[in-house]
């Protein structure tokens, strides 16, 4: 019987997976965010749907929540650009903690009107869906034509608002739970988590990528799985020392994922497919953890109605408007912002805390939470695309490779294939390749163009969109850098 609880379990597992993937495959035919129905699916398959799986540990709920987080974070901050974050850190950071001020005390308030519940409870209500979410943003915005300034900006705001929302629900938490808490001893533990995390991250950031690319390994397929640890050893290391450890796990991303990285696009693959996997298990797991009879009752569907519109409609635009005050955004940008708060896994897995802290309120909170999360994304997420066209904020189309060529790394040889796509505004686009002025140990060994592979020669002309396979000697890679992402000189008339 032992071993037939196993294969069953080993095969719900493997049938989960087969669905979450296809469900992610048919999500933008539907226009429907993946996340919704991985929900869903969770929700169809636990105690009030169909049976097959009772789930009710908010711990384990919890733990997977966290880890889940953990990995979508870093495989989120390692795509980032630092370049592209950089320009937009400061109104993005004003919306990672100003923003969720706002948007906590506005809904907190209002759940305290609408609950028989204290103004601390309410407040500790508002903490919980004060963020937006990292997984919910990255997932929707991906493969999106968004203007980069606008994904920049959400994306950044994401990675980083999770750390105000956490501290300030578990703050309201101890402060309900402990007599002898004030509001004002937390103000130096909010600086501390913050200062550790982001201090940690940048340390754990540097060391993993100097390890990355200084320790030979036996299996390039260990490299990926050694980027990993040390996410979580930025994020454990972290909230052991009492900082920030998602704040950490963002910040080390970002600097690994900007760094020169040997067997780049293993790691990045990996961490791509591992992040996906994440998802789906989570949000699957936690669409178990929700009973649907417990969901869909009067209270919950109005209150939770009101709130999300308060959420949505108030609270979120005012917290854009007042965080971005003296920043170079548009009226249509800041509009775009507000609409574009998805909110997602972080707060309800955040609104598992009350639950475990025995807190009278707990079970109703997550009830709503969840109903408010299941709103935001089906009513924004299915919108972003459109309301984004509609403000005339959108860029070109992303067009990201299906492909890969990783032949040689500088891990063992000293040399390194390395991808790169052209566009409009660069010199090399025009030119033949014999006119590129290559170092003699620089090939350019295959271009893609619309989904094509093209074998280059010497009259091979560059085109806009091509994807280059250069294979490059180390000691050449800054200044074959420089040569392929020279700009275009201006026309003098």
């Amino acid at each position: 019987m032992e071993t037939f609880g196993i294969d069953a379990f080993v095969l719900l597992g493997g049938l989960l997976l087969i669905c979450g993937v296809i469900v992610a495959k048919f999500s933008n035919r539907l226009g429907l965010p993946s996340l919704v129905l991985f929900i869903l699916v969770g929700m169809i398959i636990g105690s009030d749907g169909l049976g097959i799986v009772y789930f009710d540990s908010v711990n384990t709920a919890q733990l997977i929540g966290i880890v889940a987080l953990v990995i979508i974070l870093f495989e989120g901050g390692m795509q980032t650009k630092w370049a592209t974050v950089r320009s937009v850190a400061m109104p993005s950071l004003s919306l990672a903690t100003l923003g969720v001020l706002f948007t906590s005390g506005i809904v907190g308030y209002t759940a305290y009107l609408i609950f028989d519940v204290t103004l601390l409870e309410g407040l500790l209500f508002g903490a919980i869906v004060g963020s937006t979410d990292a997984a919910a943003v990255f997932a929707v915005l991906k493969e999106r034509n968004i203007k980069a300034k606008m994904g920049a900006t959400l994306e950044a705001e994401s990675g980083t608002n999770d750390p105000m929302a956490v501290f300030l629900t578990l703050s309201f938490i101890e402060l309900i739970s402990i007599d002898n808490s004030t509001i004002w001893s937390l103000v130096p533990s909010f600086f501390l988590q913050m200062s550790l995390g982001l201090v940690l991250g940048l340390v754990i950031g540097k060391f993993a990528s100097f390890a990355l690319n200084r320790i030979k390994l036996e299996s390039s397929g260990l490299y990926p799985i050694f980027s990993l640890a040390f996410a979580m050893l930025a994020y454990s290391v972290t909230a052991f020392t009492g900082g920030s450890g998602f704040l950490a796990v963002y910040v080390a991303a970002l600097v690994i994922g900007n760094s020169e990285l040997t067997y780049r696009y293993s790691i990045f693959q990996f961490n791509e497919g591992f992040a996906w996997m994440a998802q789906i298990l989570m949000f699957m797991i936690l669409g178990l953890l929700v009973f649907p009879a417990q969901l869909f009752t009067s209270q919950i569907i109005i209150s939770g109605l009101v709130l999300s519109v308060v959420l949505i409609f108030v609270a979120r635009p005012a917290a854009v408007y007042l965080s971005t005050i003296g920043m170079k955004y548009t009226n249509k940008e800041k509009l775009f912002v507000s609409w574009a708060g998805l909110r997602g896994a972080v707060p309800i897995v955040l609104a598992t805390f009350p639950i475990v802290a025995n807190l009278e309120n707990g079970q109703l909170f997550f009830n709503v939470v969840f109903f408010i999360v299941l709103t935001s994304t089906l009513l924004q997420g299915s919108t972003i695309s459109s309301v984004a066209r509609m403000l005339n904020l959108t860029g070109p189309k992303k067009d990201t490779p299906h492909h890969s060529i990783e032949l040689i790394s500088i891990g063992k040889a000293n040399a390194e294939m390395v991808q790169f796509q052209t566009n409009k505004d660069l010199a090399l686009v025009g030119k033949k390749l014999h006119e590129l002025n290559l170092p003699n140990e620089v090939t350019i060994s295959a271009i893609v163009r619309d989904e094509e592979l093209i074998t280059p020669y010497g009259e091979t002309e560059i085109k806009a969109g091509d994807f280059l396979y250069i294979l490059v000697a180390t000691k050449h890679k800054e200044k074959v850098r420089k040569i392929i992402e020279a700009k275009k000189q201006p026309e003098v008339v």
